[in-house]
């Protein structure tokens, strides 16, 4: 009876330690996995403040194109009326250009009797 205990006993024993054996095994699994995705984590932070200093920079970026956009803008519209005013006062001395003409062309009909 005693012998049958010690087997069962021994049985019992080597079940644990296989048992053990495994469990070491999936923890060093466990481990080896948990650094992999310590890694993966460094790795993610990293892109992820690139990221954000990508984003403040063409912010900025976006910012001053915006910035110089408006000034553009400005500029034609002041360019615009320069030459509005421009074409008006081209066609005031086109005006001007045709009544002294037309002055001209008087003139000589009355000198010459035409």
């Amino acid at each position: 009876m005693m012998e049958q205990d010690l087997e069962r006993a021994e049985e019992k024993n080597e079940f644990s330690e296989t048992k053990i054996v495994e469990l070491e095994e999936e923890l060093r699994v466990v481990g080896n996995n948990l650094k992999s995705l310590e890694v993966s984590e460094e790795k993610a932070n990293q892109r992820e403040e690139e990221y954000k200093n990508q984003i403040k920079t063409l912010t900025t970026r976006l910012k001053e194109a915006e910035a110089r956009a408006e000034f553009a803008e400005r500029s034609v519209q002041k360019l615009q009326k320069e030459v509005d005013r421009l074409e008006d006062e081209m066609v005031a001395e086109k005006e001007k250009y045709k009544e002294v003409g037309d002055g001209l062309d008087n003139a000589f009909q009355e000198l010459y009797g035409v």
